[in-house]
């Protein structure tokens, strides 16, 4: 079974960079299509970015394209969510997820291993 652990959230300032790391252990990364996903003090979690098993292909929410990107690193277990010009909307728990199976999904129920997230706080 896959653990995934996130680090890098934070306090920021409105228009600054962060990035956030999500390291997997318990079983061979390469196979899982990765996702980040958000979820806001009284919302729903929602999609943000994922990435296929070989990261060539990525995808972004309409909320963060042209800001935010998605990448990963199969031989550290390790996938990335680098965030620029941050708003105080992306203030959220920033959670990544593993999904196996090829399909770059951005459903949230297809995923099948969830992190215990990290806090992004974006101040104005």
């Amino acid at each position: 079974q896959v653990q995934l652990v996130e680090s890098g959230g934070g306090l920021v300032q409105a228009g600054d960079s962060l990035s956030v790391s999500c390291a997997a252990s318990g079983g061979t990364f390469a196979p899982f299509v990765m996702g980040w996903f958000r979820q806001a003090q009284g919302k729903e979690r929602e999609f943000v970015a994922a990435i296929s098993r070989s990261g060539a292909r990525t995808y972004n929410a309409d909320s963060v394209k042209g800001r935010f990107a998605i990448s990963r690193d199969n031989a550290k277990n390790t996938v990335y969510l680098q965030m620029n010009s941050l708003k105080p909307e992306d203030t959220a728990v920033y959670y990544c997820a593993a999904r196996t199976g090829y399909i770059t999904s951005m459903k949230l129920h297809e995923y099948d291993y969830w992190g215990q997230g990290t806090q992004v706080t974006v101040s104005s």
